[in-house]
């Protein structure tokens, strides 16, 4: 499959010959011409790639030719006043002219007029789509730089007047030339004025990225699809090249012309008009009010071809050419509708035309119906509230799964507790039962530990009980005479006596001349003589100075 075809479409003032002239751009042969008037600047656009628009210097009325019969005018589209701009819709629906300081919107499909924007104070000089055909762009003689969406201006209420969506306003003198680089919503705009700067601005975020001061006013600027270079149009017939991507990146820079040598185009003898690069950015293309259309090598700075006309050149852009335009058999796929000059139609003397399909985008034709922005302002409201509930939702979800968790353990202490208690009641009452199950009464077992004397200090029972809870001990602090006289086969001669049930231990030690257990509740055994004699036969054998191991 062959590459597609790049072509150059110029204008002039003269259209003594033609209107419209299409040539090869590497060849430069003349492909067609369209005759019927004298396009003016910045009004030349190509609709939907099977009719081309141009609008008429000084006339009140665009004049739109089918790309193949180039001899015969197919229409006049009627406006209500003199045309200073024009341009299409990428998407081929909707035509932008500027009349005055107003900017009028038509629909392609049914040729009503939508919309009729008045921000500028003064004439509309240049208009301009994004790729995608959701932003446009308008200069004026203002001074002013205005970025509309499109789906606000479709939406927008007749009574009021719509806001756009930038206002830049740092332009000094009027505004010459603007183009819109690639990206749609995401695009770079670069605006020329008579202020001798141009101007680097974002849409999405509407901030200035750069500025450029030159030493003459500036008529044209473009840049290439990559963006790489900006290319200037100066009033002196120079043009200027500024590299986006040059290091350190300034926001506002001067242009001179004697340190960058490199970056100056040079031959047209007056004020360059308009500029175009080609789709692999190696070529740029010039118009001049010295009737000469110029093709420059980007990288060499020289001029390849020069064609003359027979005017100050008005338009000149290059293009792919579309299939329409090379092939004799083609015809478009609708007929242009006749586009109205009012917005009400037929209530303001316009017939009213039927017999295609009609598409109602204004709140003008829809009545009381809801607008689609404010369908989308209730659907975002809906979607909102939603997020907003399921989020609280969630919060009290939460909140009553911890609730129900706190009370689950709060049941768990509980039943800890009453288990706790059981068991406690469960040892307590065996223990004041005196003796464990499944153990015969009166089993003792021989003492382990070792009596040594401590001397004269008197005698004591000691009760200890190892595997009972604190609560019970506070309750028996002491041993019973019922439960001494249960073990009364302990051998009395022996200092101390050890009984073990299953969970008591019971430690009786004497000691002389002393009873230390007057605070006791219960009553201690007497002692006897053998008992003392044992203590004494005890002493004599350990010693004095013994301890308890």
């Amino acid at each position: 499959m062959a590459a597609p075809m790049e072509v150059a479409v110029c204008t002039d003032t003269a259209a003594q010959l033609w209107s419209c002239v299409v040539w090869e751009l590497h060849s430069g042969a003349n492909l067609l011409t369209y005759r019927g008037g004298q396009a003016g600047p910045r009004g030349l656009a190509l609709l939907n790639d099977e009719y081309l628009l141009a609008a008429q210097l000084g006339k009140n009325y665009i004049s739109a030719w089918e790309l193949q019969r180039k001899d015969q005018l197919q229409q006049k589209i009627m406006c209500p006043g003199p045309v200073t701009c024009l341009t299409t819709a990428p998407n081929g629906l909707y035509v932008l002219a500027g009349i005055a300081e107003s900017i009028y919107l038509w629909e392609v499909s049914t040729g009503n007029l939508l919309v009729i924007l008045s921000r500028h104070y003064q004439d509309v000089s240049c208009l301009k789509f994004t790729g995608d055909s959701s932003h446009f762009i308008s200069g004026g003689k203002d001074c002013l730089v205005l970025a509309w969406s499109l789906c606000s201006v479709l939406q927008m209420d007749p009574s009021r007047i719509l806001a756009p969506r930038h206002v830049w306003s740092r332009h000094t003198l009027p505004i010459t030339d603007l183009h819109c680089g690639f990206g749609g919503p995401l695009a770079r705009v670069a605006t020329a004025s008579l202020d001798q700067t141009v101007k680097l601005w974002e849409i999405s975020s509407g901030e200035l990225l750069l500025s450029v001061l030159f030493d003459v006013g500036i008529m044209a600027v473009t840049m290439d699809l990559a963006e790489h270079h900006m290319f200037c149009g100066g009033s002196d017939g120079s043009v200027f090249q500024v590299d986006l991507f040059s290091w350190p990146g300034q926001k506002e820079r001067n242009f001179q012309p004697d340190q960058d040598v490199g970056k100056v185009f040079r031959g047209h003898r007056n004020q360059v008009t308009c500029l175009s690069v080609s789709t692999d950015g190696s070529v740029l293309l010039s118009g001049s009010h010295d009737e000469t259309v110029r093709l420059w090598d980007v990288q060499s700075k020289q001029c390849i071809r020069t064609v003359t006309l027979k005017g100050p050149v008005t338009n000149a852009t290059i293009m792919l050419a579309p299939v329409s335009m090379l092939s004799s058999d083609f015809r478009p796929s609708l007929p242009l509708p006749h586009f109205n000059k009012h917005l009400l139609g037929a209530e303001h003397g316009d017939e009213s035309r039927h017999g295609g399909l009609t598409l109602r985008l204004g709140l003008h034709q829809q009545g009381s119906e809801p607008s689609y922005q404010e369908r989308l302002e209730q659907l975002q409201a809906v979607i909102c509230n939603t997020m907003e509930k399921n989020v609280l939702g969630g919060q009290d979800q939460l909140r009553v799964r911890v609730t129900e968790l706190e009370d689950e353990v709060c049941n768990l202490r509980k039943i800890n507790r009453d288990l706790f208690d059981f068991s406690t009641r469960i040892i307590t009452r065996r223990a004041k039962r005196g003796m464990s199950p499944g153990r015969p009464a009166g089993s003792l077992q021989e003492p382990s530990s070792v009596w040594r004397s401590r001397g004269m200090a008197g005698a004591r029972y000691v009760c200890t009980a190892r595997s009972f809870t604190t609560s019970w001990r506070r309750k028996q602090p002491n041993v019973g005479p019922s439960t001494l006289e249960q073990h009364s086969a302990c051998k009395r001669k022996e200092p101390l006596t050890h009984m073990k049930w299953r969970d008591l231990e019971v430690c009786v030690s004497l000691k002389r001349h002393r009873r230390t257990h007057t605070e006791d509740a219960t009553p201690r055994r007497p002692l006897v003589s053998s008992d003392l004699q044992g203590q004494k036969e005890d002493d004599g054998s350990q010693g004095k100075g013994g301890e308890l191991v």
